[in-house]
């Protein structure tokens, strides 16, 4: 069955995975999305930061994508989740696309960084209703920190997370702990008091820095910032737990 009304909006993806586990409940089809305006330091896909790159799909060939894999989303408890690179980049795109999810009764998710263009903010209350479960990856909390590590600023994410505790939507975060970079002491104290002020983020993890990502920058012939930062370790993670008084 046809299910897009306009088709000819497109959108641009990086890849598209089948079985995902990790980017929200259940078992997720998972839609990567090309292009991306932040530079994160640590980026494992610096090869999804370039828009209008990718493949150029419609919402059907995604949905017809997704239409195969129902049977075990179904039965998990699954969904699909929109990742990237950045997908708020494609509004119209994205809409189109969790429209379609929605009227399937599919669980949506996105996961971003918030790394949005100001001129579509006021456009950003209009999904809301289409997502079930927002993941927003914080990469710091420290202003300069954040802006050395990602290029863009601190305020528009906590304004993003404004948003989402403002329309009482529920939402992850997550955190890449990077050692010797963003788990001072007074960091992950910062970070712990801004989770627990929060009323509608019902999960917060910390994930481990790695390397596994540092050949793609090599590929693109591109010098990777971090490359004497060793990655994150199970003790690293229960330090920052510790004095973030994480539970």
């Amino acid at each position: 069955m046809r299910i897009c009304k306009d088709a000819k909006i497109t959108g641009n993806i990086h890849s598209f995975e089948t079985f995902g586990v990790h980017e929200g409940p259940g078992i997720r089809s998972i839609v990567f999305f090309q292009g991306c305006i932040g530079r994160c330091l640590y980026c494992q896909n610096p090869d999804t930061w370039e828009e209008g790159a990718g493949r150029t799909v419609s919402v059907q060939e995604i949905v017809d994508k997704i239409d195969r894999c129902l049977p075990y989303i179904v039965s998990s408890g699954g969904g699909v989740t929109l990742s990237g690179g950045e997908p708020l980049l494609q509004i119209g795109f994205l809409r189109q696309l969790l429209s379609a999810c929605k009227n399937k009764q599919i669980h949506t998710a996105i996961d971003t960084s918030a790394f949005y263009r100001l001129s579509d903010e006021l456009k950003l209350s209009g999904l809301l209703p289409l997502v079930d479960l927002f993941i927003l990856d914080v990469k710091a909390v420290d202003k300069n920190l954040h802006q050395r590590l990602t290029s863009k600023t601190l305020e528009q994410v906590l304004r993003f997370i404004t948003l989402l505790e403002d329309n009482k939507k529920q939402y992850w975060i997550r955190y890449v702990l990077v050692p010797e970079v963003n788990d001072s002491e007074q960091d992950l104290k910062e970070l712990g008091e801004l989770v627990r002020s929060l009323h509608y983020c019902c999960n917060f993890e910390f994930l481990a820095y790695h390397t596994l990502g540092k050949h793609k920058w090599k590929h693109l012939g591109l010098d990777y910032p971090l490359k004497n930062k060793r990655p994150a370790v199970l003790r690293d993670i229960k330090r920052a737990k510790q004095l973030g008084v994480f539970n």
